[in-house]
């Protein structure tokens, strides 16, 4: 096996390439996601069993398969989901394998699968909301310490183990937010505030395995509970967990704050204790120069996982991005290498680690050296697929950085009823909304790039505008889709006017004149040379896709990434002034751009970035509408001129 290493320069660079790239080119996140597929074709198979079962390195997995699903608009990895899910989900909601009556937290890390197909448009999506439920109703039952603890088991009384925080919190954080439970907020901060209190070694910050409220384990410190170690991969998961719970958790929840707090009181002991000459972190961690120690793959790259993601979230301060990146070196020159038909090997996994148990494990430095390394071990894999993937996105990071992307919601501004949790909610085109009809994809795309995505609820002013860079209008209500709809008028057009000439940006996203307001919506248009013409052009027949084949000329100079779009029913444009065509079909413009004083503006008859055309799971690949809305994303965020 030949070892494997990409610069971050190179790393830059193949993330701006051209789309038609080898195997050998693509980011390193979908390199590894490919190579772990070729390995489970079928389903997942965790380490020597012969049957597969629901499992944490499964839930594990199917969380890295969607972090590469989101960047790259590749179906393959949600057909992988919903295939391994499928296995084990039946149409009642039960799961195979699963018992409830283990009260193992374990058992609940695939929640976060079920949650996502829960929340996506899919027939009988019914049964994974179920299954989520049934997961959840395992934490009512799930015994606690005397303080409120979840036991690591039922099979381990009275025992937390910092691998138990993110089998459990980032699905029962995640599931609270989807259900709307804002109690579950209170508990799953509990949880964290309890591993800080008993787990977290005061002189110097690591973090113990385990610990046991009772005293009663041969492990644990008659004074403390606490177990003797630090181990890394311990440690990982619960790094790992606090970043990921804090996706969740309202920005009003008053222990939001002080998870971010114990974000930045990890950091600095994770940067002390990194290898400054290979930037990886040792088994046990604060022994690295002990005989018999090594570095080890999972617990560092869960590290620069936390680390990288920290910066990114604004939790940290970005000098721990050279943290971060030392480590990602560090895994690349380490543990990664190419095997003879040019895939990918993961190396430098220990099997696993415990506390008590039968053969007993004593948490001793002997015990942990004890268990064998493994190739391509999924806890070491999961976690390495999702650090390459911060790294990826921190290398873009740049272009959207400190900006703001808006989306209108008072001139579309559709409400429903959620189907999971109840509550009243706007839909259609908003940047959380998953299912078809949602910006869920776009929305990542713009914050992989560094920009901030927020909606505008009330009438374009030069208040509600404040501080927004992108602002995009998309599809204006007409009366048959709301009963009260707010058509734009001429306090709208002045303010707009003005916001784009003192430098913003604006998107004028329009629909088929049968599915949007077209008349109103045409005087904000007419104000920058552009009018939507009262024509449906592209009327597609069931699956017949090429009707909605939108051909993009090579050197255009906004999709650089995107040979072939597809846009159905849409609405075509004619300019006049300044206002100039970007791309045409035949004598018909599609999308037309224009420049207002300091301002840009961009129109397209279509709102052809939602999900059902970005996600990768309908449209054929040769329309590479995932491309084209990161192209669009990239330069929307280059054109703002404020």
């Amino acid at each position: 096996m030949k070892k494997v290493f990409l610069s971050s320069g190179l790393l830059l660079s193949l993330l701006t390439a051209s789309p038609e790239l080898s195997a050998q080119q693509r980011p390193m996140s979908q390199r590894m996601a490919d190579a772990f597929i070729s390995w489970h074709p079928d389903s997942i198979m965790i380490g020597t069993r012969k049957t597969v079962r629901w499992d944490y390195e499964q839930g594990l997995m199917l969380k890295a398969l969607e972090r590469v699903w989101n960047r790259t608009g590749d179906g393959k990895y949600f057909t992988y989901i919903t295939k391994d899910l499928d296995l084990f989900v039946q149409p009642d909601g039960t799961i195979r394998t699963y018992k409830l009556e283990d009260y193992n937290l374990d058992n609940l890390t695939t929640g976060h699968a079920l949650l996502t197909l829960s929340q996506v448009s899919l027939p009988g999506n019914e049964k994974y909301q179920k299954a989520a439920q049934l997961l959840r109703k395992q934490l009512d039952g799930q015994p606690r310490t005397k303080a409120g603890g979840f036991w690591h088991k039922k099979i381990y009384p009275n025992q937390m183990w910092l691998d138990g925080l993110y089998m459990a919190e980032p699905f029962y954080a995640e599931y609270s937010k989807v259900f709307n439970q804002p109690q579950g907020f209170d508990d799953v901060a509990k949880q964290f505030a309890l591993v800080e209190k008993n787990l977290v070694d005061p002189k110097t910050g690591l973090m113990y395995h385990g610990y046991d409220e009772s005293r009663e384990q041969k492990w644990a410190n008659k004074q403390t509970g606490q177990s003797p170690n630090f181990w890394d991969r311990g440690m990982g998961w619960y790094a790992m967990a606090l970043v990921d719970v804090l996706d969740y958790f309202p920005a009003n929840h008053p222990q939001r704050a002080q998870l971010i707090k114990d974000v930045q009181r990890l950091a600095p002991v994770l940067a002390k204790y990194q290898d400054p000459k290979t930037g990886t972190w040792s088994l046990v961690v604060d022994q690295a120069m002990r005989k018999g120690n090594y570095a080890e793959a999972s617990g560092s790259s869960m590290f620069v996982y936390m680390l990288a993601k920290g910066v990114r979230m604004g939790y940290l301060d970005k000098k721990y991005m050279a943290v971060a990146q030392k480590g990602y070196d560090g895994l690349l020159k380490t543990f990664v290498a190419t095997e003879a038909d040019g895939g990918l090997a993961f190396n430098g996994t220990v099997s696993v680690g415990g506390l008590g148990g039968t053969p007993y494990r004593d948490g001793s430095f002997e015990y942990y050296l004890s268990e064998p390394l493994r190739k391509n071990d999924l806890k070491g894999v999961g976690p390495f697929i999702l650090a390459s993937t911060e790294m990826e996105i921190a290398a873009e990071q740049g272009v959207g950085k400190g900006k703001t992307v808006a989306v209108d919601n008072y001139f579309n501004h559709e409400v429903r009823k959620n189907p999971l949790s109840g509550q009243e909610e706007t839909w259609h085109y908003t940047w959380d909304e998953r299912t078809h009809g949602g910006f869920y994809f776009w929305g990542s795309q713009f914050r992989e790039l560094g920009a901030k995505t927020v909606m505008v609820p009330t009438a374009p002013t030069a208040a509600s505008l404040k501080g927004v860079d992108v602002y995009i209008i998309v599809d204006p209500d007409s009366k048959k889709e709301s009963p009260k709809p707010n058509f734009v008028q001429a306090a709208d057009v002045k303010a707009v006017s003005d916001w784009v000439k003192a430098g913003g940006t604006l998107v004028l996203m329009a629909n088929d004149t049968s599915n949007c307001e077209i008349p109103h919506f045409n005087e904000l248009a007419k104000a920058f040379g552009m009018s939507f013409v009262p024509k449906s052009l592209n009327m597609v027949q069931g699956n017949q896709f090429e009707q909605g084949r939108v051909d993009i000329p090579a050197g255009n100079a906004i999709f650089k990434n995107t040979k072939a779009a597809y846009i159905k029913e849409l609405a075509p444009i004619s300019t006049q002034g300044t206002a100039k065509a970007l791309v045409s079909k035949g004598s018909d413009i599609i999308m037309a751009t224009a420049k207002v004083g300091k301002g840009t503006v961009f129109a397209v008859g279509d709102p052809w970035l939602y999900n059902e055309y970005t996600d990768g799971r309908k449209i054929p690949a040769v329309y590479q509408n995932f491309n084209a809305g990161k192209d669009l994303a990239t330069w929307l965020l280059q054109q703002t001129g404020k």
